[in-house]
């Protein structure tokens, strides 16, 4: 049965690209004129690819500020500012995109069923739609539709950042429903810090219906063991993004094998990599020796 337009504009809502898309030329009047969509459907790929990347960034900024906030406008959005350096300083979402996509392992076929449940399932959860995003023409709908679709069914080319940002996206909507237009691109940005914490309260909850979804969509004999996957993830994306901060992976240089500059974690510390007090110091040698012999 194909998919009513209601339900479309709901899943691109939910995984927050609607909103994303809202501020750029695709969306446009002029350019989603009766008529005019279908001719530039070919683009709706490559908009698609570049507008997920960028949401994926924008929801791992403000999940790397939810662990280390520090002076930036996620931060205030969620009602924890800071003085002091924090995540971003450290370009800790760099790290989640690199550690994510390059060093975290995926089990063999989790990824596309992961992906094709949040392709199918979202619009089957009722949320409630603010009356401030764009309506657009059905065409349109159906061709940014299926071309997120498309890359949410292919796992050779699905990131782990992005999956991890349209569950964390899809959650927050559910959380809020208000989060899925505002500032920022991503309904987790939007989220206050009390409302980030329930979104990983769900993550973590067997029972949620977006986890059942998923659950239901993997292939034997890993189904219905999704739950205790996302739980080990939930935690890991905050060790993550804390190891991310206090670590030195941002100014480390692999050619000197030393820090170009203090990193934000040694700063949030107090960590000098010099003498300290309370190191042991000279108080003579052992048994009354006045000196080392060279024996």
């Amino acid at each position: 049965m194909p998919q009513r337009p209601v339900d479309r504009r709901v899943f691109l809502a939910r995984i927050g690209l609607l909103g994303a898309l809202a501020g750029t030329g695709y969306l446009a009047p002029s350019v989603l004129r009766p008529g005019s969509a279908r001719a530039a459907s070919g683009a709706a790929p490559d908009l698609v690819t570049t507008a997920l990347a960028e949401l994926a960034r924008d929801t791992l900024n403000a999940l790397a500020v939810f662990v280390v906030p520090g002076p930036d406008a996620y931060s205030a959005a969620q009602g924890t500012p800071r003085s002091e350096p924090g995540a971003l300083e450290a370009k800790t979402p760099d790290f989640l995109i690199e550690s994510l996509d390059h060093y975290v392992p995926v089990p063999d076929g989790i990824g596309k069923p992961i992906g094709s449940a949040l392709a199918n399932g979202l619009a089957d959860v009722a949320v409630p739609l603010p009356g401030d995003l764009p309506e657009l023409p059905t065409d349109a709908l159906v061709d940014l539709d299926d071309a997120v679709r498309t890359s949410l069914r292919n796992d050779e080319t699905l990131p782990l950042s992005l999956l991890v940002a349209l569950l964390l996206n899809s959650l927050a909507t559910q959380v809020n429903p208000a989060a899925v237009s505002g500032a920022f691109l991503s309904p987790f940005a939007r989220l206050s810090f009390e409302e980030k914490a329930r979104v990983f309260q769900q993550l973590e909850d067997p029972t949620a219906a977006l986890i059942a979804a998923i659950d239901g969509e993997l292939p034997e004999p890993v189904k219905g063991s999704v739950s205790g996957l996302l739980r080990f993830l939930a935690g890991a994306l905050l060790e993550f993004s804390a190891f991310g901060t206090y670590s030195e992976w941002s100014t480390f240089d692999p050619e000197t094998r030393y820090v170009r500059t203090k990193p934000v974690g040694w700063q949030l510390s107090g960590y000098d990599p010099g003498v300290l007090d309370g190191w042991d110091e000279f108080r003579g040698y052992y048994q009354g020796r006045t000196k080392v012999s060279e024996r």
